[in-house]
């Protein structure tokens, strides 16, 4: 399946009620060949206005985290388990995370990387693979609050880097 028609699919889905409360689905972006995939929750009020992924305050948070490891957010796909946002920004509930799992499996089939670091407790029910290798770390938003937290996420990324 190309990109572009599994975006589509993604844009016209309501195999769920997320889509009701949502200006637009928010598939993820970044180049097709990139080595590293970053997975989060779900789309944001701010990320629900311009249709990408992470562009509020967790979003420059975690631009800051790669920047500050050498890493190009251009080289990364950077998606969320969920594609639709969440009324106020509350956790997806098990039948929305599992009619948007397909789309992600579709685009780590897709892009094929050799990692994807899952960012929170929410993206860590992504099915994992064999051939790639799955990191788990904080979601951004919460290593921006809890100074423990903000230490595992720099980290993680850190380790990442090495990968790159």
């Amino acid at each position: 399946m190309a990109v572009s028609s599994l975006n589509e699919r993604i844009i016209q889905c309501k195999k769920c009620r997320l889509w009701q409360d949502s200006k637009q689905a928010v598939p993820g972006e970044g180049p097709l060949n990139a080595k590293v995939i970053l997975i989060g929750q779900n789309p944001g009020a701010e990320e629900d206005k311009v249709g990408r992924p992470f562009v509020g305050r967790a979003g420059k948070f975690l631009n800051k985290v790669l920047a500050a490891n050498g890493i190009n957010r251009e080289e990364v796909f950077v998606t969320n388990i969920v594609k639709h946002l969440t009324l106020q920004n509350r956790v997806p509930l098990p039948d929305e995370i599992a009619a948007c799992v397909p789309y992600l499996c579709a685009q780590i089939d897709l892009i094929k990387p050799k990692v994807v670091v899952l960012m929170g407790k929410i993206a860590w029910q992504t099915p994992r693979r064999d051939d790639i290798l799955f990191i788990e770390t904080v979601h951004p938003s919460a290593a921006m609050r809890f100074t423990k937290m903000r230490q595992r996420f720099e980290e993680d990324f850190a380790s990442l880097a090495k990968f790159l």
